[in-house]
């Protein structure tokens, strides 16, 4: 057991949260400031988790997915996303989703991504997505939940090990920015030479591609 919450660390995000309405609602206000010009800045807000998880280890993998519905998935191997035990035995999910990055959200000297817009957060993939699903695999157990624009609509669901460790987050942008995604594979490619220590394999299912 992990113990309080109260007692648990602040790093990336407030473990005393679970969903911060307000900011989600901040969000979905100004889809043109958090996903400027397409929905390809989603996807590289997902992929940097994956790349700071390959820089934590001297290296990882993520398969990117652009899937038929117009959905979009991100898979890496790293460790999983943070999950610990509170004090009344319930399994606690850091709040990467429904909450802000305290290192980046409101930060003027955010790191920028390769699109060159200012890196704010998982919280905007989920805010700006019709839903949004999150598998999370870790050594101490693999759960995954679902989100529609932001908020949890299911609570952890425990799902089968496979052996491996890792997240996989795959989510459908709201219907306006889908109508403006002019990402293609050789868009993601590029992008993600910006991460040298993550080796990126892209699935493109709408032409049935794969490099």
């Amino acid at each position: 057991m992990d113990g309080s919450r109260t007692s648990w660390v602040n790093t990336t995000h407030d473990w005393a949260g679970t969903v911060d309405v307000d900011h989600l609602d901040h969000i979905r206000r100004e889809p043109s400031e958090f996903a400027p010009g397409e929905p390809g800045h989603l996807l590289l807000e997902v992929v940097a988790y994956a790349a700071d998880e390959a820089a934590s280890r001297d290296g990882g993998r993520c398969v990117i997915r652009l899937h038929g519905d117009g959905s979009v998935s991100v898979q890496d191997d790293g460790r999983g996303t943070d999950t610990r035990v509170d004090e009344h035995g319930r399994v606690v999910k850091k709040p990467v989703m429904a909450t802000k990055d305290l290192r980046f959200f409101d930060v003027p000297e955010a790191e920028r991504l390769p699109d060159g817009h200012p890196r704010r957060g998982m919280s905007v993939v989920a805010a700006l997505s019709e839903w949004l699903i999150h598998t999370n695999r870790r050594r101490n157990g693999s759960w995954t939940q679902r989100y529609e624009h932001g908020v949890p609509v299911t609570d952890l669901e425990p799902t089968e090990a496979d052996g491996t460790t890792g997240t996989c987050v795959r989510f459908l942008p709201d219907g306006i920015l889908r109508a403006q995604w002019p990402c293609t594979s050789g868009d993601v490619a590029r992008w993600s030479a910006h991460w040298p220590d993550l080796t990126v394999r892209i699935q493109d299912q709408r032409l049935g591609s794969d490099r």
